[in-house]
């Protein structure tokens, strides 16, 4: 018998005795997605999204991009509504950690519906026989000092294990203005400069991966930095695109 197995077991239960699990998203007792909330994900049909920035409906025209984005393909799960909003937000600012697992999951999900659809470039706009290996975009600083964890560090270790391609992580991001409150344009010109690449990715095809897409602007700044020290490409995916 396993004693820590069991002794983690005890307290697993008495966590969930004083501390029932909810739905995150309307706070239905019993799981962190109750079953209604699960039926109504908004999942974002690939055939039909933006294969450069991901926008559901973007496949003939985009305009949110206009083709015009450093990643080869970006492939999102949902669009950016109540349950997907809060799957990202009781992750990271409600430390729910648990659901790391469950937005990796998704994410996998919208990964493998990409795999039969094609990127600007003719090719898949996934394939793991073809990605050598999988980052994100990490946290400021900051942010980690404040949540005492990366949620997206947490969601790439279990993405790592559903798509079967090794997580490499290489990039750190320096401290700018909240993003929330600024526009496009502000968004792109906070973010300028702000991500280092931390060892050798030359000639390296990678999948980058971030909670949301907004505007773009963090996927952008981090696929720059990855290319411009040498990646070959840079695939992006997100939890959610705000459409």
């Amino acid at each position: 018998m396993n004693v820590r197995k069991v002794a983690k077991g005890a307290v697993n239960a008495v966590e969930e005795l004083l501390w029932p699990t909810r739905c995150v998203s309307c706070d239905m007792p019993g799981e962190l997605l109750c079953e209604d909330c699960r039926a109504s994900l908004p999942w974002i049909a690939q055939r039909w999204a933006c294969p450069v920035c991901g926008a559901p409906f973007g496949w003939l025209t985009c305009t949110a991009c206009k083709g015009d984005w450093e990643p080869r393909a970006t492939v999102c799960a949902m669009g950016f509504e109540q349950v997907s909003s809060q799957m990202i937000a009781c992750l990271k600012d409600r430390t729910e950690l648990r659901l790391a697992a469950v937005n990796a999951a998704a994410m996998a999900t919208a990964l493998d519906e990409a795999c039969s659809w094609p990127a600007a470039d003719g090719a898949a706009r996934f394939d793991p026989q073809e990605t050598d290996a999988l980052c994100f975009v990490p946290a400021t600083a900051a942010a980690y000092a404040r949540r005492g964890f990366d949620h997206m560090e947490l969601v790439s270790k279990e993405l790592e294990k559903l798509i079967d391609v090794p997580l490499f992580d290489v990039l750190a991001r320096a401290s700018r203005h909240d993003q929330r409150a600024l526009g496009r344009e502000d968004r792109a010109a906070n973010l300028a400069g702000t991500v280092s690449v931390l060892d050798d990715v030359a000639g390296m095809r990678l999948l980058l991966v971030d909670d949301v897409v907004t505007t773009g602007a963090s996927m952008r700044e981090a696929t720059r930095a990855l290319l411009a020290r040498g990646a070959r490409e840079v695939t992006c995916c997100a939890l959610a695109r705000v459409w």
